[in-house]
């Protein structure tokens, strides 16, 4: 056969030189991201604003079958949220809409 038409098949890899190679650099931080949902548990019970400092809207796909909604306390504890609770729907609008929840008449009146 011709050399333009020859296929080469990879050399193969020892394990000693795969685990002597150093880690990526970047490596490490996608250790969190592995492709898992971030919560077994969620919390529906009501949880004011006021102690809310962020929240993380992780859309369902194929790392995770459910929408997660990941709740950081002020206090810097995290918090996975149940996205079928109402309030946690309005949570949701308003993160997405970037509208202030704590004076919302609709999260007043869960109250």
């Amino acid at each position: 056969s011709s050399p333009s038409s020859t296929v080469l098949a990879p050399a193969p890899l020892s394990l000693n030189r795969v685990a002597a190679l150093p880690p990526a650099p970047w490596a490490a931080s996608l250790a969190p991201l592995a492709l898992r949902c971030q919560c077994l548990q969620t919390e529906a019970a009501l949880i004011h604003p006021k102690h809310i400092a962020h929240v993380e809207l992780i859309p369902k796909g194929h790392h995770c079958e459910v929408q997660e909604v990941i709740a950081t306390m002020k206090n810097g504890k995290k918090v996975c949220l149940d996205p079928t609770a109402p309030w946690v729907k309005l949570i949701i609008l308003t993160t997405v809409s970037g509208k202030n929840l704590s004076h919302s008449p609709k999260f007043q009146g869960l109250l």
